[in-house]
């Protein structure tokens, strides 16, 4: 078979043993729905693109694209109330309902929901195949040819190098660098333990909320003042939220620092733009703090930008691909019960975060020349109970929350994403 699978795809595997692991993005089209327009665009663009007959051999971590005619799963969702309920309803369904385990399969349902002079186009996906951004190419070409803009991107590469020439080429700086590997796990000894009423029960739920574009032009100017990058302020913001979210007693004794994983895209380090290739290129660092209640979002902010300045220029996510590469080893030793528990016992983690900017990527402009509004959601998987979807389209910024609900209760992430919003909203 012509594709091998990378670390992070591989890992993505092994979690979907456990529960699905699908992702979903959901665009606006700005035109009157039409179903035999929209399944024929799709067949099309899914031909061109190559990325049909997909037969996965999971044992060997191997892939291949053997083509011939796409297929072409499509449902229409009502339109006959409340429209964000309806699309969150089904983001929802798409995110617990599994993908084939291995063989020939689909990697792609789509789904409608009709508002009349325009529409919202959902994909959801099985996640090893894909990062967002390439998911945004493909529903952006699929748009354009909908309005009849067809792009002239050519195929993409479907079988990239995996991340292993990175490791190659950064094979001195990751030895190196193995000194750190005892301060992640002194770190990982003081994280805070997701908590769940049961491990086996992988369902996630969903919660959105949008800030407005003149909100989110302040909060990228403000880091800009502050020294830090956008990201670094946005889970500042969200390690606040988690905080607060938390009972005192919880964060009193040795296991009282909130971990986050923040989602790197290394595609730029391995050589391909977004257009060139199709694929995971995917990395993590995890940022980890005391967060005490009388510490300012700015100063968290700014001790948080000194972990993701160290991590970038030491490079340590070579050292994460490492641990991932272990944890492969161990899996295989580990019952079930086991292996849902490993991360929450020696990767603690609260929350996830992974950032897109749909603006960079999208090029089939509206009748206004705008962006569309844009959501995804992503899966939760074994490592953390909440996962935070940030989409910035339109200059707006749209806050998917993931999460088990064997870890929040629906009013704990209602509260989280109000707080989000709000603290956004309030900064000058």
């Amino acid at each position: 078979m012509k594709g091998r699978l990378n670390v992070f795809q591989t890992a993505m595997l092994r979690w979907r043993e456990l529960h699905p692991y699908s992702a979903v993005h959901v665009v606006q089209v700005r035109h009157r729905f039409d179903r035999g327009r929209a399944e024929t665009a799709i067949a099309n663009q899914l031909c061109d693109a190559g990325l049909t007959g997909l037969v996965l051999d999971r044992a060997r971590r191997r892939y291949e694209y053997r083509g011939g005619p796409a297929t072409v799963e499509l449902t229409v969702i009502g339109a006959n109330g409340d429209r964000h309920a309806e699309i969150r309803a089904e983001i929802e369904r798409q995110l617990n309902r599994p993908f084939p385990p291995d063989g020939a399969l689909v990697p792609f349902r789509f789904f409608a929901h009709d508002g009349g002079g325009e529409f919202r186009l959902g994909l959801a996906y099985d996640h090893f195949i894909a990062g967002g951004d390439s998911i945004v190419v493909l529903l952006n070409d699929i748009v354009g040819r909908y309005l009849g803009a067809p792009t002239d991107h050519p195929k993409p590469n479907l079988y990239p190098s995996t991340l292993r020439p990175i490791v190659m080429r950064n094979a001195g700086k990751l030895l190196r660098t193995l000194h750190w590997l005892p301060r992640i796990a002194a770190s990982s000894r003081r994280g805070m333990r997701p908590r769940y009423a049961d491990h086996a029960d992988g369902y996630n739920a969903v919660e959105f909320v949008t800030v407005a574009a003149p909100a989110v032009s302040v909060l990228r100017r403000r880091a800009k003042t502050l020294g830090v990058t956008f990201n670094d302020l946005l889970i500042a913001i969200i390690l606040k939220a988690m905080a607060r979210d938390l009972r005192e007693a919880s964060r009193a004794g040795r296991r009282r620092e909130i971990a986050i994983a923040s989602i790197i895209n290394l595609r730029a380090e391995i050589g391909y733009g977004a257009h060139e290739a199709f694929g995971q290129f995917l990395g993590s660092m995890r940022i980890s703090h005391p967060v005490p209640d009388d510490i300012s979002v700015d100063a968290l902010a700014r001790d948080i930008h000194r972990e993701t300045v160290r991590f970038k220029l030491q490079k340590l996510y070579l050292q994460t691909m490492l641990a991932v590469q272990i944890n492969g080893m161990v899996w295989s030793f580990l019952n079930l019960g086991q292996r849902q528990r490993l991360y929450a016992k020696t990767y603690p983690v609260l929350a996830g975060l992974t950032s897109l900017n749909v603006d960079a990527l999208w090029d089939t402009r509206a009748t206004n020349g705008t962006v569309p509004e844009y959501l995804r959601a992503v899966p939760t998987g074994p490592v953390a109970p909440l996962v935070i979807a940030a989409t910035s389209a339109g200059a707006a910024l749209a806050l998917g929350l993931s999460y088990r609900r064997s870890a929040f209760a629906a009013a704990s992430v209602t509260s989280i994403a109000s707080f989000l919003a709000q603290t956004v909203c309030s900064m000058q």
